[in-house]
Order: C-alpha cells, then structure tokens, then sequence
C-alpha cells in the first residue's frame, strides 16, 4: 500500500473560492478565478475582474438581481448569472465596528 509522497495542502480548499453571487452586501473579497470560456466571461475581465482584485458588495436589487460591487473606484452591477462566473476568497468581517468609540458608524450615531 503506497502512502502519497505529500500531503494535500490546507489552502487548497479555498483555492476554487466561491462564486461572487453568493456574498452578503457588505462583504468583502478577492478575486481568485473568472470563467472567460464565453464572451460575457471575457467581458467580465475586460470590467475589471481579475485575480487578485479586491471587491466590495455595495447593495442588492430587491429581488436579488442585479447586485451592485465596487472594484477598482467604480461600482459595477451585474446580473447574478454573471457574478456567478466569478470565483472568490471571501475576506474576514473587518473587526472595526465593535472596537473603538464607535463615532460615525452605525444608525443610532447622535447628529
């Protein structure tokens, strides 16, 4: 019985990311992998969907479709079939807004 020569790494897992169309607004993540087999893919690359770009969900449509991101300085919305195409590592939740002082974050901020 042949054991493997080397064990399988713990990042590999997250290698294949999860699809864009899946982040609450929000959330914030970086570009792993875009599926450019088609020309909506490959357009998705020319918007600016990278690997390696971080993106910010900024809001959804009502319905859920389409879905608003900002990448780059520019906020871009695509339909969820498209953001779909795009595999992500979804960042960690910034740990701001429970430290601090908590002035200007939140609703209940006194004006």
């Amino acid at each position: 019985m042949a054991l493997p020569t080397e064990p399988p790494k713990p990042a590999d897992r997250n290698d294949a990311g999860v699809p864009l169309s899946s982040l609450a607004p929000g959330r914030r993540a970086t570009v792993v992998h875009v599926d450019a087999s088609t020309p909506e893919g490959q357009r998705l690359q020319e918007l600016g969907f990278l690997p390696e770009t971080e993106i910010r969900v900024v809001r959804r449509a009502p319905l859920g479709d389409p879905i608003a991101f900002l990448l780059r300085g520019a906020q871009i919305c695509l339909r969820r079939s498209e953001a779909a195409r795009i595999r992500v590592r979804e960042a960690e939740p910034d740990p701001d807004p429970g430290s601090g002082s908590g002035s200007g974050s939140g609703s209940g901020s006194k004006a």
